[in-house]
């Protein structure tokens, strides 16, 4: 095996699902600056919109989730296209 070919920030983070709280722990390279308590140890702390415990093909559930007005923004902007 290679030496030195994976990069030096490899470490656990915290993953965090803003839409339903869910917090799970893996393995990752992504920089963030925010931190997070999770069972009494400190982990980087990556936001996500949308994961596996609340996107509707994993969930079974259809759910809309929709944090940055998106929709609303689409049916404004093309209302006036309406008959």
């Amino acid at each position: 095996m290679k030496k030195d070919i994976h990069p030096q920030n490899y470490r656990l983070v915290a993953f965090k699902d803003m839409s339903n709280e869910e917090v799970f722990i893996t393995k990752s390279c992504a920089d963030t600056k925010d931190t997070i308590e999770f069972n009494g140890v400190e982990y980087p702390l990556i936001k996500m919109e949308i994961s596996s415990s609340s996107h509707p093909f994993y969930t079974g559930k259809t759910k809309l989730v929709d944090t940055a007005g998106r929709i609303d923004k689409f049916k404004n902007k093309y209302s006036k296209f309406t008959k």
